[in-house]
């Protein structure tokens, strides 16, 4: 028999047969612990003693359901005597296993309920698996007249006893181990800090719609910023699962959204470490955290849900836990953006048992809608523009996660730097910058500022700090740089940043990040790496040597699976590659129009920068999401004389001018003139910032001032100049 195989109730009886107190005592049992593994629903457990239950005596009972005649006395008989060893076998049973109940609860004993058994005679399969269903059902009847009686800490400590108790001490166990260490922005190298010692509560609302919103995620964070404040329901980690007041259905599924690096996947694992601590959401039985990187990575094979829970979890396999239903169950799916299975709400097969295999997707679709396993609670993360892939009917909750709020931000630095002194100048370095400021939302861009701060404020010879986005993401590679000569190749910390080897490295990850860029992938696999010519073991070096730029993670098999630590430091090397591939060839990769020209390299008229740049801006203005806006802002900040000298010796040869830099200045301008929306003018605006361009602002400023112009009058050129005057605090 499988005993992962659904099986009717036992035990259940008749209600209209039971009296009064009888049904009192059976309403509103508590969960299973152990019923995953057995199917303690298949009846009473046979031969605890011989007695008339012959196929043929159960033949003259179901018989003697209607006696006729002479024959009714004898069926009395037979009924009575059947009766009676029943009462003997079940007396006996009770007994027997509240001894067993007692030894487990007495201070002095900590072995568990199923330790006590290993010494027992084992039986034939069936015999076994019925005599264990049966001690199951025993077990929970026991569990309910304990919490009837007020007797919560023996109920407690028996079910901790039980074997599925075992279990969820054991899933706690290694999820603790798992999650209470993190490396801030690296995956497998570096000083890991504790969780809990760094997490920072984040800004979480409730609301909105699963529908799909593909614009920059940067400009989602930026447009988020200049809406006024206004009530807005907010909700805590712990707290997701539960009904907001004035809801009456339960919370069934619950979708997550954010931008890259708004800190989901850390929210994911507080919610888990707290669960495993004990902190919180104690009423859940099991949580099963997956990643679809993971289940990427398993799309090929076929499973049931039992037999992918026990190939992610073993810890339930090895406790027998086939059974879902009749536990409080939290599956947890983060990263649907980054998900690569075919999920199809419309036309997949529907699928009820948990112990069917079919392909993972298939599992996923069905327990996304409720068709598999019901009673569980689901809880997606994604980023916005993914968020469409699952049908709002299946959603019962969306929240999203807004980052740090301005207090938070502050909260975070002084969190990360001990030295308060430190702390309070990075802050109010920040405070000056409107785009760093802006950035800080994102918890990942708060972790790059820290780091590359840090690094300056301790090396700098009264410099000043960066304070374009471009500066920061030069220094941030600078620093990583260094870190590489310096742990990597034992050079010191005056030898030149950039060697050979290096700088083939970052050439590599660059030409990766542009073109997957363009693809929309966030990740990548092998076949990824092999189509952009990267060697799958080359990758694996330049995640050890550029651990804070680069990533290597790794599946249940040792699956590996790459991607740059955020978006923002992928578009930052995909126009690096875009600039120095100008530069060194001549080509430019933002142009559709291929080199026909027949003349050798040094007869062919030099290409000017200018086309370059221009090319760059008509693109991201002519992309209906902005998804270029941030990268634009990245390949004009490296234009500028000042950025290239920080790079010295990864760009072998300059570029650019500042005659150059006056006419893309005054083609970005004139762009402005036109009927652009506000979003469009204000990332211009922030390119202008990149180029040090103050012009526009000191120009809307004096005419403001002498009365020449009014605010009503502004155009969004004007206004995006105005509104990006810096911030006045974080």
């Amino acid at each position: 028999m499988n005993p992962c195989e659904d099986t009717e109730p036992a035990l259940s009886g008749d209600p209209e047969r039971l009296t009064k107190d009888q049904r009192w005592k059976l309403e509103e049992p508590e969960p299973s612990c152990l019923s995953m593994k057995s199917d303690w629903s298949m009846g009473p457990p046979l031969n605890f003693k011989d007695g008339p239950h012959s196929g043929g005596q159960r033949e003259d009972q179901q018989s003697s359901e209607v006696p006729r005649g002479q024959s009714a006395q004898r069926h009395q008989t037979q009924l009575d005597s059947t009766f009676m060893l029943l009462e003997e076998n079940i007396i006996t049973f009770v007994k027997n296993e509240l001894k067993k109940i007692q030894k487990a609860l007495r201070s002095d004993y900590p072995e568990c309920l199923e330790s006590q058994r290993e010494d027992e005679e084992v039986l034939d399969g069936e015999d076994e698996e019925q005599r264990r269903s049966s001690r199951e059902a025993f077990l929970n009847i026991s569990l309910h007249f304990l919490r009837s009686m007020k007797q919560e800490e023996l109920a407690d400590r028996l079910q901790s006893r039980s074997r599925s108790g075992v279990c969820q001490r054991e899933l706690k166990s290694n999820l603790k181990e798992r999650f209470q260490c993190v490396f801030e922005g690296i995956a497998k190298a570096g000083n890991p800090t504790l969780l809990n010692q760094i997490y920072t509560e984040l800004y979480i609302t409730e609301g909105g719609s699963a529908e799909v919103n593909d614009e920059h995620e940067v400009r989602q964070i930026e447009t988020a910023s200049r809406k006024p404040d206004r009530p807005e329901t907010t909700i805590r980690q712990e707290d997701l699962f539960k009904a907001s007041p004035g809801r009456d259905a339960p919370i069934r599924a619950v979708m997550t959204k954010g931008v890259a690096g708004i800190g989901k996947t850390v929210l994911t694992q507080k919610f888990t470490l707290d669960w495993a601590e004990g902190k919180a959401n104690q009423d859940i039985q099991f949580i099963f955290p997956f990643t679809f990187r993971e289940l990427n990575v398993v799309r090929e094979n076929k499973y049931s849900l039992v037999e992918l829970v026990h190939h992610f979890f073993p810890e339930t396999r090895d406790a027998g836990i086939c059974r879902f239903d009749q536990f409080p169950v939290v599956f947890i799916f983060d990263g649907l953006d980054e998900c690569r299975l075919p999920l199809d709400f419309l036309d997949t097969e529907i699928l009820t048992d948990v112990t069917e295999s079919t392909s993972v997707d298939v599992l996923l679709t069905n327990l996304i809608r409720g068709k598999l396993l019901p009673s569980a609670r689901l809880w997606i993360t994604t980023r916005p523009a993914a968020a469409n892939q699952i049908p709002p009917e299946c959603v019962d909750m969306v929240t999203e996660v807004r980052g740090f709020t301005d207090p938070q931000k502050e909260e975070y630095f002084r969190k990360r730097f001990r030295d308060q002194e430190q702390a309070s100048t990075i802050i109010s370095h920040i405070k000056t910058s409107r785009s760093l400021h802006i950035m800080c939302h994102i918890p990942v861009f708060c972790w790059i500022s820290a780091s590359v701060l840090e690094e300056v404020l301790k090396t700098r010879e009264g410099g000043e700090l960066p304070k374009t986005l471009t500066e920061m993401y030069i220094h941030f590679l600078v620093v990583q740089s260094k870190v590489k000569n310096v742990k990597y190749d034992g050079g010191a910390e005056t030898d030149p940043h950039w060697s050979p080897e290096s700088r083939k490295m970052m050439e590599s990850l660059g030409k990766l990040a542009f073109e997957q860029l363009q693809n929309g992938n966030l990740i990548f696999y092998e076949s990824d790496l092999t189509e952009c010519g990267i060697d799958i073991r080359a990758a694996s070096v330049y995640s050890g040597v550029f651990t804070q730029v680069f990533r290597e993670e790794r599946g249940l098999y040792q699956d590996k699976v790459f991607c740059f630590v955020h978006l923002s430091v992928q578009e930052f090397l995909a126009a690096l590659h875009v600039h120095l591939t100008f530069i060194t060839s001549g080509v430019n990769l933002l142009s559709e129009e291929p080199t026909t020209s027949r003349l050798p390299k040094v007869f062919r008229p030099k290409p000017e920068l200018t086309h370059l740049y221009q090319s760059a801006v008509d693109q991201a203005l002519q992309s209906p999401n902005g998804h270029l806006d941030l990268f634009l802002r990245f390949l004009l900040g490296l234009s500028l004389e000042t950025n290239q000298k920080l790079l010295q010796g990864l760009l072998t040869e300059t570029g650019s001018s500042s005659e150059t830099n006056k006419k893309t200045v005054q083609y970005m301008k004139k762009k402005m003139d036109e009927d652009l929306s506000p979003e469009r003018s204000i990332n211009l605006f922030h390119c202008l910032n990149e180029l040090n361009d103050r012009s526009l602002v000191e120009q809307i400023q004096q005419s403001l001032s002498s009365g020449s112009l009014s605010t009503d009058n502004l155009s969004p050129a004007q206004w995006s100049a105005l509104w990006s005057k810096p911030p006045g605090r974080l």
